[in-house]
C-alpha cells in the first residue's frame, strides 16, 4: 500500500507543480508584454522566473530534491554570462522578440542577485514542505 500512496502522492505533486508553472508562465509573459516600470519586470519578473523553471522541473522530478534550487541557480546565472558574451547576438537572434526575450540581451549583476533571492525563496518552502509533511 506504501508505493500506491507514494505514487498518488507523486501525481498530485506533479500536477500542482504543473499548474503553479503555467500560472507563472502566464505572469511572466504578461509582465514582459505589458508591464514596463522600475521593479516588478526587472526585479520581481527574475525571482519569478527562477521559480518558474524550478516548478518545470518539478513536473518531472519528484520526491526529495536536496540541491535542485542551488541547479536552477546555476543554470539561470549561465543563461546571464551568456548575456554578457552576446549570445543571441551572436547567434543571429536578436531581431526575433521572443528569443530575445526569453534569453535577455543586457547582462545585469542585479539580476543574479534577483536569482539568488527566487532560489532562497525555493529553498525556504521546500523547507516549509519538508517540515509540515512528517509524518
Amino acid at each position: 500500500m506504501g508505493g500506491r500512496n507514494y505514487l498518488i502522492q507523486a501525481r498530485r505533486s506533479r500536477i500542482c507543480y504543473a499548474a503553479v508553472f503555467i500560472l507563472l508562465l502566464f505572469v511572466e509573459i504578461m509582465i514582459a508584454l505589458y508591464v514596463h516600470d522600475s521593479f516588478v519586470r526587472p526585479y520581481l519578473g527574475d525571482v519569478l522566473a527562477v521559480v518558474v523553471v524550478y516548478c518545470f522541473i518539478r513536473i518531472f522530478i519528484t520526491g526529495r530534491v536536496g540541491v535542485l534550487p542551488l541547479g536552477v541557480f546555476f543554470f539561470v546565472a549561465c543563461v546571464e554570462v551568456m548575456q554578457y558574451f552576446r549570445l543571441a547576438e551572436r547567434l543571429g537572434i536578436m531581431g526575433n522578440r521572443f528569443f530575445r526575450i526569453l534569453l535577455g540581451s543586457v547582462f545585469d549583476w542585479k539580476d543574479i542577485a534577483c536569482y539568488a533571492v527566487g532560489c532562497i525563496m525555493l529553498v525556504g518552502w521546500e523547507y516549509c514542505c519538508m517540515f509540515f509533511n512528517r509524518n
